[in-house]
């Protein structure tokens, strides 16, 4: 379900569940965690992580995660976002279609990011009875401010690409020309001086300790939030399919 090559120094990480819009489960974490571990030791300069079937990702699959257990579900992720986080190779992400939960909080850690115009944003937390994740509520705030990120944050509603742009997400936004978009910026980062570039992203993430410890706090709320009676109704209503009992969604 993660596709993996390298061409021409750049590792290519793609998203290949196209039938279920590429959700994700424990095992495509930890395979897209692998990949991103192994990058350093290569002589790649660049990665790409992309979907397939015209879709980045929507996020978890629900009725996965809800069966998994707590600490394999959190240990898999966990994994994947601090490989992304630590990875000193630069990271380029191609967005399109749906880039729901993770799908949008992964790309505050890449260091570029190009979407399609049709790509469909959002980060529901708060509509599950759970909190921002993966440093979300840290760096949200710091690109777009303090009233973007609450609308984002607080409302969880489905954004587009234009306010992705607005809030600092993404670095541009494409139609058809996204594909030659990407490949003109991966053959620019390649043609680079490979130490020089990795030094570049290590002054620029020189806050990863900071990062790394708001994600280990907002961790242990979003563990604590899964247990909740909100949460409990949220994930019930949406595998049975009905719409939400407001009065256990308190």
């Amino acid at each position: 379900m993660i596709n993996t090559q390298v061409v021409d120094q750049i590792l290519i990480i793609s998203i290949n569940r196209s039938e279920k819009k590429n959700a994700l489960v424990p095992q495509m974490y930890e395979d897209m965690a692998i990949a991103l571990e192994n990058a350093p030791d290569s002589d790649v300069k660049a990665v790409l992580i992309k979907g397939s079937g015209g879709c980045f990702t929507s996020g978890n699959d629900v009725s996965e995660f809800v069966q998994a257990s707590d600490k394999s579900e959190v240990n898999e992720t966990y994994r994947f976002m601090l490989a992304l986080l630590n990875c000193p190779i630069p990271v380029v992400a191609k967005v399109e279609g749906l880039a729901i939960g993770i799908g949008t909080t992964l790309l505050l850690h890449c260091d570029f990011v190009l979407a399609h115009e049709n790509t469909k944003f959002a980060m529901p937390f708060i509509n599950l009875g759970l909190v921002p994740e993966y440093a979300s509520s840290y760096i949200i705030p710091r690109i777009g401010g303090h009233l973007l990120a609450s609308e984002l944050l607080m409302l969880g509603e489905v954004f587009d690409a234009q306010k992705a742009l607005k809030c600092g997400l993404i670095n541009g936004i494409y139609s058809d020309e996204l594909g030659d978009a990407t490949a003109d910026l991966l053959a620019k980062l390649t043609a680079k001086p490979s130490e020089a570039l990795r030094q570049t992203k290590a002054l620029l993430k020189y806050n990863k300790a900071d990062i790394k410890a708001h994600i280990d706090e907002e961790l242990k709320w979003f563990v604590k939030a899964m247990q909740s009676e909100a949460a409990k109704e949220a994930f019930s209503a949406f595998l049975e399919k009905r719409p939400i009992d407001m009065k256990k969604f308190k």
